[in-house]
């Protein structure tokens, strides 16, 4: 259970509803940890203006709800211990968490990689013989986007201790690392928050300030338009993701629908599943069409329409106009159409539809795509679909307001609700929804800046995990938007103080963007945790004819696994592959008499690596220029 309400004698002078709007943050609760060795914030809401007496143990403290109903007590530095109670108390109310403990509070974030559950990874059989630890709580944020910080979950979330019937479902890498990190220090209990999303962009997680100084104002601005008027919003957005199309395609179906060859869909449904021999495995993008005919009473009011789910990314139009423009395989495209975009006889309802990955298109149920007219009556468009198979590729400019890679959205509704609670740090590992976009050592560091300001700790630590391989192999020099991005995370490391990488590069696998090895990952993240986040490139000279590349975080001194290093490429114009070995700290990477201004390893989507320190850790891609 969350925190448990307590009523006091209610009188006429003190009216229920205002004693029941005291509460503690959602991350306070039964069972919780509370941040040990930094003064301790516990944040709640209660009626504007309410005075309130908070207790820690023998610890008293004094909070006011300001304007908007939010209280802050800040309770002096613990060290670790309990359990203790949390009690929160006004005139006629009271409220209290149980059980709490002093101890580490990491919050673990990202996508997929983070989200991965401990049921899914390697060894789960018999890691649950181990799993059951009262010192090791487990706090799960539910999934939700928001437009504005918020300061409550979406739903009601509760601490549990791990157990074999609640590790299952928890983060994977954060779990394992806690493990770690218990074994360590085994009196000190740990606090874990499971804050993840598969899919989502970085920049869904920046908070406002990051948003605004990535962004700007222009784009903060149509969030903010969306929030009020969506359609006004879509119809802002439009031209850039129009202008984008241009650049793909040179046909524009939404404005000349007779333009192109249309093919009619046999049903509604993934596209794999419509026996369509065009649509199988298809990557890429897709129109339909839909011809709907309207009386001129139906047009005048208006309508929504409502498109079902689609997987993945959308661009709707009603007779060549833009209403709708969203992105993710779970949330219903409900897009509401003025009167004046519709007309009496034949509307013409045209929409892109982009698959990034495994099946796209519309996902029914039938019954689920419809108009819904202003006198409340509907106009079923389960059938009579038609489709064209365009040869553009790229990804789409993503609109402020989409649902899994909209500006903050989901920073807003599932990070801005911890509050000012004190953490030991954060994990984040993230990033393959970013690859092939470039800024990403930018982004990251913006998010960065937002834990801390949330935190209101200037030197937060926070883990980076590099990405782990994954794609096709590579038997010659290549450029690669995962070697990139790896190197933009390394870049980002470097230029903050505070945080460390840990590299994944030799957990993932070629064909499975999701690895089960999750168990040394969150090995790596605890060593990371504990100051030793293994090899990272530092910096690359010339020395003689050779390049020198020098390492820190080295324990031990390196070795090559099976002979020599290998992945190492020298660079100028073009990069070729370079014999290296290892002295000490440093690898000389041999020169071939050819210009060489940059040196690059691992620079793969999959490379193979057998550079390794005494601890069994690797560094990740880097891109160093030569000095």
């Amino acid at each position: 259970m969350r925190g448990t309400a307590v009523l006091l004698a209610a009188t006429a002078l003190a009216p229920l509803p205002a004693a029941a709007q005291l509460a503690f943050a959602p991350v306070i609760g039964d069972h919780g940890v509370l941040q040990r060795d930094k003064p301790i914030v516990v944040e709640g809401e209660a009626a504007p203006g309410m005075s309130l007496t908070v207790t820690l143990g023998a610890t008293i403290a004094q909070a006011k709800a300001d304007k908007d109903g939010h209280w802050r007590a800040t309770f002096p530095a613990m060290k670790a211990g309990g359990p203790y109670r949390l009690h929160a108390a006004t005139g006629d109310a009271a409220i209290e968490a149980n059980g709490v403990m002093v101890g580490d509070v990491w919050l673990c974030s990202g996508q997929s990689n983070m989200e991965f559950p401990v049921r899914r990874a390697l060894d789960f059989d018999n890691q649950m013989n181990n799993a059951a630890d009262p010192m090791l709580r487990l706090l799960t944020v539910p999934k939700a986007t928001s437009t504005r910080p918020q300061r409550k979950f979406a739903e009601p979330a509760s601490w549990q201790a791990s157990t074999r019937d609640t590790a299952p479902e928890f983060s994977a890498a954060c779990w394992y690392m806690a493990r770690a990190l218990r074994k360590a220090e085994p009196g000190v209990a740990i606090g874990l928050i499971d804050a993840t999303w598969g899919g989502t962009a970085i920049r869904a997680w920046l908070d406002p300030v990051a948003t605004r100084s990535i962004y700007g104002a222009q784009d903060a601005a149509l969030l903010e338009t969306y929030d009020r008027d969506p359609l006004a919003a879509n119809t802002a957005f439009a031209p850039r993701w129009i202008d984008w199309w241009r650049t793909q395609d040179k046909v524009e179906p939404w404005r000349t629908p007779d333009a192109v060859q249309w093919s009619p869909v046999p049903g509604v449904g993934p596209w794999d599943s419509l026996g369509e021999a065009p649509l199988q495995g298809f990557i890429g993008w897709v129109w339909f069409r839909r011809t709907v005919p309207l009386t001129a009473q139906q047009a005048r009011g208006g309508a929504t329409l409502s498109l079902g789910i689609i997987d993945d990314g959308d661009q709707a139009f009603v007779n060549g106009k833009p209403v709708g423009n969203s992105f993710g395989w779970s949330n219903p495209r409900d897009y509401t159409v003025p009167g004046s975009y519709w007309k009496a006889g034949a509307n013409e309802v045209v929409v892109a539809v982009w698959n990034s990955y495994g099946t796209g298109g519309f996902m029914g149920p039938a019954d689920r795509l419809k108009l819904t007219l202003s006198d409340g009556s509907s106009v079923p468009l389960g059938d009579q679909w038609r489709y064209w198979i365009s040869a553009a590729k790229g990804a789409p400019p993503r609109p402020p307001w989409d649902t899994i890679a909209g500006l903050g959205l989901i920073g807003n509704a599932m990070v801005a609700p911890l509050g000012g609670i004190g953490l030991r740090g954060v994990a984040w590992y993230q990033g393959e929804s970013d690859s092939g976009q470039t800024g990403y050592d930018v982004r990251l560091r913006g998010l960065i800046d937002g834990y801390r300001r949330q935190s209101g700790d200037p030197a937060l630590p926070v883990l980076v995990v590099g990405l782990a391989d994954y794609g096709a192999p590579a038997s010659a020099p290549v450029e690669s938007g995962w070697g990139k991005l790896r190197d933009e995370q390394r870049r980002a490391v470097a230029a903050t103080p505070g945080t460390a990488l840990v590299s994944a590069i030799d957990l993932g696998s070629r064909t499975d963007i999701h690895p089960g090895d999750k168990n040394e990952l969150g090995k790596r993240l605890a060593r990371a945790a504990l100051g030793k986040p293994g090899p990272q490139a530092v910096a690359a000279r010339r020395d003689g004819g050779d390049v020198l590349v020098t390492f820190s975080g080295v324990e031990g001194a390196l070795v090559g696994w099976s002979g020599a290093p290998i992945g190492f490429e020298l660079c100028a114009q073009s990069c070729r592959f370079a014999a290296a070995i290892i002295e000490g700290n440093s690898v000389r990477v041999k020169g071939d008499g050819q210009p060489v201004t940059r040196v690059r390893y691992a620079w793969a989507d999959t490379p193979v690596v057998n550079l390794y320190d005494a601890a069994n850790m690797t560094p990740t891609s880097f891109e160093l220029v030569v000095d």
